[in-house]
């Protein structure tokens, strides 16, 4: 019997205040009850994909399926999301929207890779804040799996990401008053940023599991290692010193005499 998820499971509000709560979430102290309804109903059609793709896998399964799932019509379905794939990116556009949200709160101080390491530490941690999990991990990590897991899941996130990079761009170059039209400095941090992001995706599917501290420790690992990568040699070379040639010693005049003929010295 294929199981139903149903949408009368109300979260109990939170008593936090909006300036506690992480931003984007959603359960406010007086939310009204249309509103709370229209969040139960997306909440139940999210959590019926994920347990049909994890079961079935994303391309196996039918929307109507999951509607099924729910027991609401396949139209309902459309009013939340355009697509399957719209559904299971909806965790990477929350973390992108929190991304920019937060790199555009860091303080003016900040240099710009340390702003943008800060701003993708507070937007995963937000998403944990949020308590939503799926077999007992964050969701949005749940969806990570998925993504990196199903090419052509993997193809639309990374299309999605490089579509919508253009506001953290424009964030960044703001800070540092430069024109993005003519640098090409801030597109390049960003460029490096979902670079590290998707390595760091890898490396939790692969290797990790540890939930939200994990992959933060993994983009640090990987963000520590920028300066290193590109500004010298990665290992140790007998003829390099301080990044340059050492010199060749000048051969003594009793080594070239061994490679003179006799009838020539």
């Amino acid at each position: 019997m294929a199981e139903r998820f149903t949408v009368a499971t109300v979260r109990q509000p939170s008593t936090r205040s909006a300036l506690q709560r992480p931003l984007g979430d959603l359960t406010e102290p007086n939310e009204p009850r249309r509103a709370r309804k229209k969040r139960q109903t997306r909440d139940a059609l999210i959590d019926a994909a994920l347990h049909l793709f994890e079961a079935k896998g994303y391309e196996h399964t039918a929307v109507h399926e999951i509607t099924d799932a729910v027991d609401v019509a396949e139209r309902t379905f459309f009013r939340y999301f355009a697509s399957k794939e719209d559904l299971a990116l909806f965790f990477v556009r929350q973390e992108m929207d929190r991304f920019v949200e937060a790199l555009a709160a860091r303080p003016a101080d900040e240099k710009p890779l340390t702003a943008m390491r800060n701003a993708f530490s507070l937007s995963l941690r937000q998403l944990q804040a949020d308590g939503d999990t799926h077999n007992g991990e964050p969701k949005y990590l749940s969806a990570i799996k998925l993504i990196d897991s199903t090419p052509a899941l993997l193809a639309a996130n990374l299309r999605y990401v490089y579509d919508n990079s253009e506001k953290a761009v424009h964030i960044l170059a703001k800070r540092e008053n430069v024109d993005p039209a003519t640098d090409r400095r801030p597109w390049l941090l960003i460029a490096i940023y979902g670079a590290i992001a998707a390595l760091v995706h890898r490396d939790w599917r692969t290797h990790g599991r540890g939930g939200i501290e994990a992959m933060l420790a993994m983009f640090d690992a990987y963000a520590d290692q920028l300066e290193p990568a590109v500004a010298g040699h990665w290992n140790a070379r007998p003829d390099i010193e301080g990044g340059r040639r050492r010199p060749r010693a000048r051969p003594r005049s009793a080594d070239l005499n061994r490679h003179v003929p006799k009838q020539h010295r």
